[in-house]
Parts: C-alpha cells; structure tokens; sequence
C-alpha cells in the first residue's frame, strides 16, 4: 500500500465500515468501465448471426448490464445505494472477443464507479452463460475502470 493512504472502508479498529457521506452535496457523476469476453472466431459468428440456442446474446447481455448496475448496493456490502440516473452497456464485436463498455451516471453524495463495474461484468457473465455450450476455451479478461468524472454540485 502507497505510504498515507487511507482505506475509507475501514474503521479506527480496523473493522468494515461503511463511509459516511452525509455531509457531502448531491454532484453528477459518470463512471466508465470495460472488459471483454475472449472466445473462438466461430462464437463471435455465432453472435453475429444470432445463432445461439438461447436466443439474442448482447440484448440479454445489455439487459443483464443494466439491471446489475441498477442491483450494486445490494452485491457489494459497502457500496452505497445511490440515485442511478442511466446504465449503459455497449459491445464491439471483434475477431476473437466481445469488447464491453459500460456507462453509469448519477447525481448524488457518492461515486458511480461500482455500478458501471458491476454492469460490465454482468454483462461477460451473461455472454459467457449464452455461449459456454459451444465454447468452453472463453475467458473474461481486462475488468477495468475507464473514467470517471465528478461535476458541479446539484442546483449550482
């Protein structure tokens, strides 16, 4: 751990605590976040031509997103159960994998960063779930936090 920092989950006792964000004004906030779904060049066909058994791989996948990143506070014991204004989850089909991108805003007391993480890996979970019958070699790869901003405060 870098030297001076400090883990705001943590109390003064070193036990889990959740940070007290009452004092804080209401700010927009965006969050991005990406990761991709690695799979064999005949899956991502399969996708493409909506093949797959189960149905529309990245409509179930978006929905899937989207509801997760709506669901974070209850997945992640900590997490604050904010005011969400958007999910979005978007995909770029690619040789050998399924690109996932996701975007959260809020306007609230606290961060966004953890539904837009949650959204994208819903997401690959879903896509991996579609798909594990005809490609067992998938991997997740590269869960990651792209942006995110912090505006002006609410009514300013």
């Amino acid at each position: 751990m870098a030297t001076g920092t400090v883990l705001t989950h943590i109390d003064g006792a070193g036990k889990a605590s959740m940070v007290d964000v009452s004092g804080k004004g209401r700010v927009r906030r965006t969050a991005r976040a990406a990761c991709a779904v690695v799979m064999a060049p005949s899956t991502i066909e399969l996708i493409r031509a909506n093949g797959m058994a189960k149905g529309d791989v990245l409509a179930t996948a978006r929905i899937a997103g989207i509801m997760a990143g709506k669901k974070a506070a209850e997945l992640i014991p900590l997490c604050h159960n904010i005011e969400i204004d958007r999910v979005a989850v978007d995909f770029e089909l690619l040789s050998d994998r399924v690109a996932i991108e996701s975007l959260a805003v809020c306007t609230d007391r606290t961060g966004i960063e953890m539904e837009a993480l949650t959204a994208a890996s819903v997401a690959a979970l879903t896509i991996w779930d579609m798909c594990k019958a005809v490609d067992k070699g998938m991997r997740v790869d590269g869960l990651t936090l792209i942006e995110k901003t912090k505006g002006t405060e609410a009514g300013a």
